[in-house]
């Protein structure tokens, strides 16, 4: 029986649907643009096409509902949108969601968002949404959960905005405590049967809080071993893979790359997270270094030479604004390029630092003195050779999924060990080297979100996954949303 009604902005697929109907909510109405997406919607809610109210900076008016959700683009605020905000369109976007909850003045709403939106440097923007939510005549107040709270084994953290038309319902509204039970990795893995041994070995434990601000992903741990295994060269750990464990190294060739993995942080030598070091450096940390030492493991591809220092020649060269701009930075006729990838005048006016100086240096204006020796791959989310991470079985999380998707894969292979060392090399041997790992399945995908695994989605790999990686995980929409029928809101709809 049908409870309330609602209306579904920046619809996506209808993660906020299938939760809403579940505790008898009624979709009247739904926004959204994404052609993918509509169809999905119509198809899996057997909707139709002319109930989407389309672009919602063309809606004028929203017709009466009960609760309001809206799933607002997150690009603005996240790193991978590049911090823009209000700036960028997208961000405006909050704006029209603002005006038709001002319109219309449902009961009850829901609107959800990245992370970002709550950081300190986002913090008059929140601030500014939250106030045009109470002109509105709400009652509001936000929350940042992790879906991996409320039954799902992903880490996912979202900011939540709750708000009520009648105060008497939001001082009832009680945030939901996270579940007892998590939904481990295997849980959802297809092909992969518990026994009952691995049931108890597996057995839920409460193992995170509710309320996370600082850290949106946290190591998975069973006995002392981590749960995954992260290909990177810029860090260390006894589940960290690097392309000296994999590519053929000497041990002289381990011993120098662990060298530069244990220095390059050091302020020393530079102001970077991460700093090259030139030949002097090496030699000052071992005289046996020789340059053709750094030359062969450059001819392996886990270092790379970069030119580091550069001297200004006198020329008169006609210029172009650019080059100007980054040689009126410089002091004393010489600079560090990794000094001119902190200024925030040229961040400013969008110059590329790297290909500027490319073009003065076939220009002739200035001259390399100083080359530095760093790791090749140096983009941590990259990964190494297409791999970010391998997560095992006995993993409580699975990362957050994007739209963009990444090189994090799974396997249903299980590893035991004494120590660190033989773990990781069991790792090496009998999952990376017999290639036992793969990417998640639409149905595992779906199983993360908390979406039906079969629930109707395009064939295509990268058009489902930017489906899904855009969508809201259903349980925590549906507890939210439970949470808010128990205020009695709807009782007299």
């Amino acid at each position: 029986m049908q409870k309330f009604t609602c209306i579904d902005l920046f619809a996506g697929i209808g993660g906020f649907r299938i939760a809403l109907n579940k505790i008898g909510g009624g979709c009247i109405n739904f926004s959204e643009v994404n052609n993918d997406a509509i169809n999905v919607y119509c198809t899996n809610f057997n909707d139709k096409l002319e109930n989407n109210l389309g672009d919602i900076t063309k809606i004028r008016a929203l017709p009466a509902h009960d609760i309001l959700t809206a799933g607002v683009p997150c690009q603005s605020w996240s790193i991978a949108g590049r911090n823009l905000g209000f700036v960028d369109d997208r961000g405006q976007l909050w704006n029209d969601t603002l005006y038709l909850l001002n319109q219309a003045q449902p009961k009850a709403f829901v609107f959800e968002n990245v992370k970002g939106l709550a950081d300190p440097r986002n913090r008059d923007a929140l601030l500014y949404i939250l106030k045009r939510i109470e002109e509105a005549g709400y009652y509001a107040n936000y929350y940042v959960l992790n879906s991996f709270d409320y039954g799902v084994p992903q880490s996912r953290v979202r900011i939540y905005i709750i708000g009520f038309k009648e105060k008497k319902f939001a001082s009832k509204f009680i945030l939901p405590s996270p579940v007892k039970n998590y939904l481990k990795l295997a849980g959802i893995l297809t092909g992969f049967n518990l026994n009952t041994e691995q049931k108890e070995r597996y057995a839920q434990q409460d193992l995170f809080g509710h309320i996370i601000h600082k850290r949106s992903m946290s190591l998975s741990n069973n006995h002392g071993f981590n749960d995954y295994f992260l290909f990177n060269d810029l860090r260390n750990g006894h589940s960290t893979i690097h392309s000296w464990d994999i590519l053929p190294t000497t041990d002289r060739q381990k011993e120098i790359c662990y060298l530069l993995l244990k220095n390059r942080r050091k302020s020393a030598y530079g102001k970077l997270d991460g700093n090259p070091l030139a030949l002097h450096h090496f030699l000052a940390l071992d005289p046996t270094i020789t340059q053709e030492d750094l030359q062969a493991l450059i001819d392996l591809g886990i270092l790379q030479a970069e030119q580091y220092r550069f001297s200004i020649l006198k020329s008169s060269v006609t210029l172009s604004e650019s080059e100007n701009a980054l040689l009126s930075c410089c002091a004393d006729n010489c600079f560090v390029i990794d000094d001119l990838k902190n200024s925030k005048k040229l961040k400013s006016k969008k110059i590329s630092v790297t290909k500027t100086v490319l073009s003065l240096l076939e220009k002739g204006v200035i001259v390399c003195e100083e080359v530095r020796y760093d790791f090749k791959n140096t983009k941590i989310s990259t990964g190494l050779f297409g791999v970010n991470r391998i997560f095992l079985p006995s993993s409580n999380i699975f990362p957050t999924l994007v739209a963009s998707d990444s090189n994090d894969f799974v396997t249903t292979v299980e590893i035991t060990a004494e120590t660190e060392k033989e773990y990781k090399a069991q790792f090496i041997e009998r999952i990376y080297r017999k290639e036992n790992y793969r990417k998640i399945s639409k149905e595992e995908a779906c199983r993360i979100q908390g979406f039906p695994e079969n629930f109707e989605l395009p064939e295509s790999r990268t058009r489902w996954m930017k489906l899904l990686g855009n969508s809201v995980s259903v349980p925590v929409i549906e507890t939210l949303c439970s949470a808010i029928l128990k205020t009695g809101v709807f009782e007299n709809t």
